[in-house]
Formats: C-alpha cells, structure tokens, sequence
C-alpha cells in the first residue's frame, strides 16, 4: 500500500513564488510518505491571457529541470501538473503534463487534448485554443504506485479519453486541473467519482484553488477518489494536500467483484 498525495495551490503571474510553494508541497508531501505526488494545472504560471507566451517554457526548460530535481531530492514520483510548453505549431503553445520518476528521470510527457473554448456564465469567455494546440496523444506510464494514465483539467469530462486510459491498464487515473468557481461547485467532485467509478480506477486530482486575479477563481477541493468511487482525502481552502492511500488489494477486489471492464460491448 502506498500513500499519494494531490497538491492544492493558488498560482499567480509570479513564477518564482509558484516554484517556492510547490517545491514546499512536495517536500511536504514527501515527509509525510507519499510515494507518488501530483501539482495541479498551470502550477508554475496563472496570469493574464496576453502574457501567456511569456511564460512559455521547454521541456528543459527551468522549471521542469527544477522539478525533476525536487523528484530526485525527495525520491517520489512527481507528476508535473501542467506548464505552458512552447513550440506548438501556429505559433501556439501546448499545455503539457509531465511526470518524473523518483530517480528524476522523465517518464511520460501528456499535452492536453481537449481545449477549454466555453462561456460558463462567471463573466468571462475562455478561450484555450487562441493560444494553445491540442495534443493528440493517450499517454499511461507505469510507476511504483501502479499504471498512471494522464490528463488534464477539461478532459475530464470526456469519458472516451479514460475507457482508452483503462484499456491500457491504468490503475491510477491523474486530472491536474485549475476548475472556474462557477463549474467546480457543481461537477468537479461529480466527474471524478465517475470516472473512478467507471474505470474501478484510483484517481488523484490536484487542483488550483482560490483568487488567482480580479478576473480568476478557481474552485480547488484537491482530493484522491477510490475503484468504488468515495473522496478518501480532501483538500480545504487555499494551499494544501490531499493524502491518501493506494490499495490494489482493494482495487483486485472491487475489480474481481464487479466486472463491469470484462462486460463491455463497445470500443
């Protein structure tokens, strides 16, 4: 059995100050026993839309150099959240998931799929695809906690994407996400109860949660969800972890018990 933590942050346009609190998280995380240890969504930047570009980086670049470190410091899988990666084409960027191996080492690299172009009602338009492409990869790696199948925020609500995920043995499902108020109230807790459901998978959930800026709120409410589908940890206001233990004899059961991934028809 193995304990997994989901960080919970509140980042703002000051990448240094975002680096030092998810740096402090996962040491955090670390002394507690987590082995495996997810940032949320945008970790490293949440600014004004205009100066997205700026804050672009490669997959070397600072700040996934820096987190391959904290992974290799701290000896836990890290899962990268997301940063904005340049080099898409068009001249946009990506918003890309990373995850790192205790030893430091890259294990798999995500790109968002689905794009958040919505008008929720909170008085604001999003729209992702202005500056980001969408990835076009399912991406799962095996870590010590079990197969991680990855993704990002607005994937979640499209369930196709992790029936792949559990075909490919994914036994840990990640949504790093940086949720509107208007939509977490809602559906955040729901859509992850589901697809832990469906799949009888784990699920870790980071999430950026609180006032980013005049014109950004985040719902937050980080936590991990059991195969049965029941919040075992949840992060309060503000910064924060959500600590939880993995149990795949739990899993075997409930996966033995309730076949329902060996009684599907369709593909």
């Amino acid at each position: 059995m193995h304990l997994i933590a989901a960080a919970q942050m509140v980042s703002t346009a000051d990448k240094a100050h975002n680096l030092d609190v998810a740096t402090r998280l996962v040491r955090q995380a670390a002394s507690l026993g987590a082995h495996l240890v997810g940032l949320p969504e945008n970790f490293s930047w949440m600014g004004p839309e205009p100066e997205r570009p700026s804050a672009a980086e490669g997959l070397d670049g600072p700040t996934l150099s820096r987190m391959a470190e904290l992974a290799r410091g701290t000896k836990t899988t890290l899962l990268a959240g997301s940063i904005l990666e340049e080099g898409a084409p068009g001249g946009r960027l990506y918003n890309t998931s990373v995850l790192f191996g205790p030893d430091g080492a890259r294990l798999a690299v995500y790109r968002k799929m689905h794009l958040f172009d919505v008008d929720v009602g909170d008085g604001a338009t999003y729209q992702e695809s202005a500056a980001v492409a969408p990835g076009t990869e399912v991406v799962a790696a095996d870590t010590t906690v079990g197969r991680l199948g990855m993704s990002v925020c607005y994937d979640l609500r499209f369930p196709e994407l992790y029936r792949r995920l559990s075909k490919d043995g994914a036994t840990l499902l990640a949504v790093p996400a940086a949720f509107t108020m208007m939509t977490g109230k809602d559906h955040w807790e729901v859509l992850l109860r589901a697809r832990a459901i469906e799949n009888q998978a784990y699920v870790l959930a980071p999430a950026q949660g609180g006032r980013h800026s005049a014109q950004r709120l985040t719902y937050g409410h980080a936590m991990v969800v059991d195969p049965w589908g029941l919040v075992t940890a949840r992060a309060s206001e503000g910064e924060g972890l959500a600590v939880a233990p993995v149990d795949p004899e739990l899993q075997a059961r409930i996966r033995r018990n309730l076949p329902c991934l060996a009684h599907r028809r369709l593909d």
